[in-house]
């Protein structure tokens, strides 16, 4: 299964993210390589927990990203 994260600059330092397909399952790291094994920890734990409460984790549906520039 793929996941996607949609990654953010921390205002103290470092960045975090949140994966996509997971809503609710965050990471974050000093840099983005650290974000990158935190988030695929938190992913391991994540879908842990959802298959031990009866949860199907979500199958793969990501289209595209689509970044937007608003006036």
């Amino acid at each position: 299964m793929k996941y996607h994260l949609n990654v953010f600059e921390a205002q103290e330092g470092g960045y975090w993210a949140e994966v996509v397909e997971l809503q609710g399952c965050v990471a974050q790291g000093e840099t983005i390589g650290d974000l990158k094994q935190n988030a695929l920890d938190a992913i391991a734990i994540f879908v842990e927990a959802m298959e031990e409460d009866g949860q199907t984790p979500p199958t793969d549906r990501f289209v595209a990203s689509v970044e937007l520039t608003a006036a």
